[in-house]
């Protein structure tokens, strides 16, 4: 039996398409036809070829930068993937306190970004925020405007915060999916909590799981609001993340050829990742499918 094929539903997509070529292929034309040539201003532009890509590539401060974002990355993953499967394992499963836990998970997750960032930099201050007056006060030698360890700690507790909801919604939503029969065959077996985490709940979870890694490793390493509000970048340049850097290099220093290769760049290695995340969820979908 032939399946009948309407072409006009493409018409129904058609304005969300127009709607992305606007508001990304456009601009995204505009950084590379940046990142190819030069200017010395009045609208006038040089043929600058891939100079600015090879200067991009033989940067330190650009390494530098990197390398900070992929330690942020992967500290953030390793604190905020273990405690949501820890918070999602711990919430209870039906009635009303299983809706209002979702409803204080969700909590989080509705502030913007800003205003995150703001309400930890006033939280951490030392003469009027709660956090660093009573660490001052226990006598901890705590500032984040000053100290390296104290601006990368503030960064990430404030991520944590922030977003270790999200992992535990989904982690939460993946455990929901577990029929109970799955659970009664183990409590026959006298399985321990253990093995039941072990051979049930993680192999179900896992598909959820990849999404939400996905999903924070692609913020994290996209992350600016946040640590820009609190630290600017600062002390010095210990918490400048690709990001930060990328708008200091535009906007700061307005060399519009080396950030328009930056981005594009930047661009690439986020593509590469999801890429990657893409082919394992899929691959792991085909497993689970078998």
């Amino acid at each position: 039996m032939n399946k009948t094929v309407n072409q006009k539903a493409w018409f129904l997509v058609l304005p969300v398409l127009l709607l992305v070529a606007f508001s990304a292929v456009i601009p995204l034309m505009t950084v590379v036809n940046y990142s190819v040539q030069d200017t010395f201003g009045n609208n006038q532009f040089f043929w600058a070829g891939l100079d600015w890509f090879r200067e991009m590539i033989e940067s330190e401060r650009m390494w530098n930068a990197l390398g900070r974002q992929i330690a942020f990355s992967v500290i953030i993953l390793a604190i905020e993937i273990p405690l949501g499967i820890f918070v999602a394992l711990n919430m209870p499963k039906k009635g009303f306190w299983a809706s209002l836990c979702l409803v204080l998970m969700s909590l989080p997750l509705l502030i913007p970004w800003n205003v995150v960032g703001t309400i930890w930099q006033i939280f951490g201050r030392v003469d009027i925020g709660l956090l660093g007056y009573t660490l001052s006060a226990l006598g901890i030698d705590y500032n984040y405007t000053q100290d390296f360890y104290a601006a990368w700690i503030t960064v990430i507790v404030m991520d944590v915060w922030h977003w270790t909801s999200l992992v535990a919604l989904l982690a939460y939503a993946g455990l929901q999916s577990i029929p109970d029969a799955y659970y009664q065959a183990a409590k026959i077996d006298q399985a321990s909590r253990w093995k039941v985490f072990r051979c049930i709940e993680l192999p179900k979870m896992m598909g959820v799981l990849m999404i939400a890694i996905l999903l924070r490793f692609m913020d994290s390493f996209m992350i600016y609001t946040e640590p820009f509000v609190v630290t600017g970048g600062g002390p010095g340049n210990s918490t400048t993340f690709l990001s930060i850097d990328l708008v200091k290099m535009a906007l700061g220093q307005f060399d519009l050829g080396p950030a328009a290769a930056f981005s594009i760049m930047y661009y690439l290695v986020i593509l590469l990742i999801s890429y990657v995340f893409y082919t394992v969820m899929t691959n792991l979908d085909k497993r689970d499918g078998h």
